[in-house]
């Protein structure tokens, strides 16, 4: 890395100081000026794209992916935010580890993000008398990552995947067993952690929690305009039709729900504000992040380099980085490393290589907030609940590293240590 790969990555590295600090020693100088720090950030980079390299082909990319990122991400918010799950009485860590499960299947079909954004509410509510920030965190380790690992549909990286050309049910077929591998232990590690917290809750709490339970459905016309959002994703050509078919299903769930089941689930714009321009700077800072790992990969793999270089690497990064980006950074490494000529002739002769890329990403993008689209809005959204999250660097230092970190470790061992 150069001093001007360096200086061009600052503003990135600032941003996400930012977000991890800030929070903790002024948190209400954030709240007032976040966007300003996120935008501003990203005007420096965009700036010197733009005047200084004359690069308006990477910000033309970083802006398409923004768009789709946050058309995505803000329409299943809306429409997720027209269906209220009632819940009578509350939950026992069983029936949580059920619940879960349930969802990372679910994240397969509506794809980690919908599945977060229909499903956060109802969890929080189901947990009301003894919510804790583990409920939150280990949500987002099974339903908004890990759990989404079966289809390209599941996970953002994954649909990137199948654009460059990897089968539909390639991914289901050689990435079942990290995901029972994944979802099991954690599902464990979860049920040892709340069975702890509901013993520990005063008895009347307990008795509350042991109630039965009635589960009811409102707002059930809005799975249309999932369906809709759901099969704009594989929409391609023209420019920009997915994200408007994505945005008039948004449009269409909002002024056709009840007001009755948005003020039920308490719905508002702010969690999605704050996503949108917190991710505005990411997705502009992060552009020489990007460029650099394009053109270093490669060199630092060396040659031959083993399925678990691709797995840590990935994974790492995918932490620090959004995954999706990391994801195509990797795979476009992979093909200049091995000399592959198209994506079928990859999976004919690295296809190990493809799964620990695959897996990394996925995986990985639990560890931070930024790892992944739906990490940050479950924040927002269980923050505006009154749940006391803990800040960047406490949710990798009491949860990421104590708790995610031995699963990932364990999957590499078995699956990615030759």
């Amino acid at each position: 890395m150069t001093i001007g790969d360096f200086i061009l990555m600052l503003p990135f590295a600032l941003l996400l100081g930012a977000m991890a600090l800030t929070p903790i020693f002024a948190p209400h100088w954030w709240l007032r000026h976040y966007a300003k720090v996120a935008l501003g950030l990203g005007a420096v980079t965009a700036g010197y794209y733009f005047f200084a390299l004359h690069d308006t082909h990477s910000l033309g990319e970083a802006a398409h992916e923004y768009i789709s990122f946050i058309a995505l991400v803000g329409s299943l918010y809306v429409v997720a935010g027209g269906i209220h799950i009632g819940v009578q009485g509350e939950s026992t860590p069983l029936k949580n580890v059920i619940f879960l499960l349930v969802g990372a299947l679910l994240a397969n079909i509506l794809g980690t993000t919908g599945a977060a954004m229909l499903l956060i509410r109802p969890w929080i509510r189901m947990n009301k008398y003894r919510i804790t920030a583990h409920h939150i965190v280990f949500f987002i380790f099974i339903v908004a990552n890990v759990g989404g690992c079966l289809t390209p549909i599941g996970d953002p990286p994954l649909f990137l995947g199948f654009l460059q050309g990897i089968p539909f049910w390639w991914v289901a077929q050689n990435c079942w067993p990290m995901w029972l591998l994944g979802v099991g232990l954690l599902l464990g590690i979860f049920y040892f952690i709340d069975r702890k917290n509901f013993l520990s809750a005063p008895r009347d709490v307990r008795e509350k929690e042991a109630a039965h339970e009635n589960w009811s459905v409102e707002g059930l016309p809005n799975l249309f305009f999932l369906t809709v959002i759901l099969v704009a994703v594989f929409v391609e050509k023209p420019l920009f039709l997915r994200e408007i078919l994505m945005l008039a299903a948004a449009v269409g769930s909002y002024f056709t729900t009840k007001k009755s089941v948005h003020t039920a689930n308490d719905f508002n714009f702010h969690p999605i504000q704050e996503v949108a321009v917190l991710f505005a700077g990411i997705f502009t800072t992060m552009m020489p992040a990007l460029a650099w790992l394009d053109r270093g990969s490669s060199a630092l793999l060396g040659q031959n380099p083993a399925p678990g270089i691709f797995y840590w690497g990935t994974g790492v990064l995918s932490s620090a980085l959004d995954n999706a980006p990391t994801y195509l950074g990797f795979l476009r490494a992979l093909h200049g490393t091995v000399g592959a000529e198209d994506i079928h002739n990859l999976l004919a002769t690295h296809a190990h290589h493809v799964l620990a890329i695959s897996i990394g990403a996925v995986f990985f993008g639990a560890a931070t907030y930024i790892g992944n689209g739906p990490n940050f809005m479950v924040k927002a959204i269980a923050e505006q609940s009154n749940v006391r999250m803990p800040s960047f660097i406490n949710f990798i230092l009491k949860f990421s590293l104590p708790f995610l970190l031995p699963v990932l470790i364990i999957v590499w061992l078995i699956f990615f240590r030759g």
